[in-house]
């Protein structure tokens, strides 16, 4: 009787009308889960630069194609399972979904082990093949060496952050990330400054934060009494694969980013040299916390929307999008003028004044912030079909803004305005894709949300 009243309770906040108000407050704990865990990220950055050098800090940015992979991962698993396991709530199918879920755990899980032992197996040869040089090879070795032992961690840990929301309890998973970006910042600063391991304790705190983050996810939906907790896992391969194709937009999102970031750093190197890519991890490291406030949104947003999907309910479903481009509206003319005319501030966060980073950083903030106007919308779009089970127009779009714009930009506009032309690509990318996903989204009519 109990767990019945616990499930009901889970549907009901699902299931209820939301007013601005409550749906930001309903979104709160994902979006403050995703600034933790892209503070405790920045922090890495933040205490190399300051307490070993700007090449290590360089180093960090080689390696990041290959985390950002393992986030795409994690995120695709998150939200096509999310999208999967919330419908199939809204449907009264709790058995099934507490199955997918068991298994989307277990298959993670699994998937992270095999990363791991690959890139270990390889390690050197991984590092080379992402771009790093003689000059900062071992910092990549020491950082990828020791953050890859996570892999794991890092997949159900995105996984949990989902599901928390989906199991209606967003606010114990704003209590864990809290938890665990709090124990990656002490941890960060006592292998980095006190104990002077450099890149080697950057990756150990980290990897501690993840850890900790997982282990509780774990421990949660193993003694949970609600509606969604583990249990025999059943692997339907059918479910499964929709669940990657539905979340494979934020796969390809993470993949482009990889990319691009691999193709700026070779860009930056040969226009600035190692301090450009040490600037390029100061901007890429301020735009992921800033970016936390779309992607949390959209992420916590996502289990209402397909669940009033399953219900069928149309008319709630077009309420729900104009309250979230209010939101999105709104957020990114905030963010914008916060960067602008915060930049300063921000970059020396990082780097003294007087380093040459620094002063690169800033002038490169400055142009990269108008990014922040456009990029809500796409992130936002992409969210929304995948939530509605769309998965094949959702990786369109996303295809489009983070990757063939992206590119486009970054091959042509740095041979046309130099240094600036790099700084300036990702705000044309992110115009581009805004407008693309407000034309898809006008002509995906009412009708066929429920075709």
């Amino acid at each position: 009787m109990e767990e019945k009243m616990s499930s009901m309770n889970e549907i009901n906040i699902l299931a209820k009308r939301y007013t601005m108000r409550s749906l930001i407050l309903f979104t709160l704990p994902t979006m403050s889960m995703m600034l933790f865990n892209a503070i405790y990220t920045g922090l890495d950055a933040v205490f190399i630069a300051r307490f070993v050098n700007t090449t290590a800090l360089s180093a960090i940015n080689i390696v990041l194609p290959l985390t950002s992979l393992m986030w795409g991962l994690g995120t695709m698993f998150a939200t096509g399972g999310s999208a999967l396991i919330a419908k199939k709530m809204g449907e009264g199918k709790s058995d099934e979904a507490r199955q997918n879920f068991s298994a989307l755990i277990l298959i993670a899980t699994i998937l992270g082990i095999i990363i791991t032992m690959g890139v270990l197996f390889y390690l050197e040869e991984t590092v080379l093949l992402l771009g790093a040089n003689q000059q900062v090879l071992h910092y990549g070795m020491d950082y990828l060496g020791i953050l890859i032992l996570f892999a794991p961690m890092v997949l159900i840990q995105v996984l949990f952050q989902n599901l928390f929301v989906t199991a209606g309890k967003p606010g114990f998973g704003l209590f864990v990330m809290i938890g665990a970006g709090l124990m990656n910042i002490i941890m960060d600063y006592f292998f980095i400054a006190i104990v002077n391991l450099g890149v080697l304790g950057a990756a150990l705190g980290t990897g501690i934060g993840y850890l900790i983050s997982a282990l509780a996810g774990i421990i949660f939906f193993f003694i949970s009494k609600g509606e969604l907790h583990f249990t025999k896992p059943k692997i339907q391969v059918k479910e499964f694969f929709f669940c990657c194709y539905n979340g494979v937009s934020e796969l390809i999102t993470q993949m482009a980013i990889a990319i691009t970031i691999f193709i700026m750093n070779r860009t930056l190197i040969e226009f600035a040299g190692g301090e450009g890519v040490a600037a390029n991890t100061i901007i890429g490291n301020t735009q992921y916390l800033f970016t936390t406030l779309f992607l949390g949104f959209s992420m916590g947003v996502a289990p209402i929307l397909s669940y009033q999907y399953g219900a069928k309910n149309k008319k709630e479903l077009q309420r729900l999008m104009r309250l979230c481009f209010k939101y999105i509206f709104t957020i990114s003319i905030f963010i914008f003028f916060i960067c602008f005319i915060g930049a300063p501030l921000i970059t020396s966060l990082y780097a003294p004044a007087e380093t040459e980073a620094y002063k690169i950083a800033l002038n490169g903030f400055k142009l990269f912030s108008f990014s922040f106007l456009f990029s809500g919308i796409g992130v936002f779009t992409t969210a929304f079909f995948t939530a509605l089970s769309n998965g094949k127009l959702s990786a369109i779009l996303s295809f489009l803004r983070t990757f063939v714009f992206l590119v486009i930009c970054l091959l042509l506009l740095p041979r046309i305005f130099g240094l600036a032309g790099v700084w300036t690509a990702t705000p044309l990318a992110d115009l581009a894709g805004a407008i693309v996903s407000l034309v898809m989204l006008s002509r995906y009519k009412t009708k066929k949300l429920f075709d």
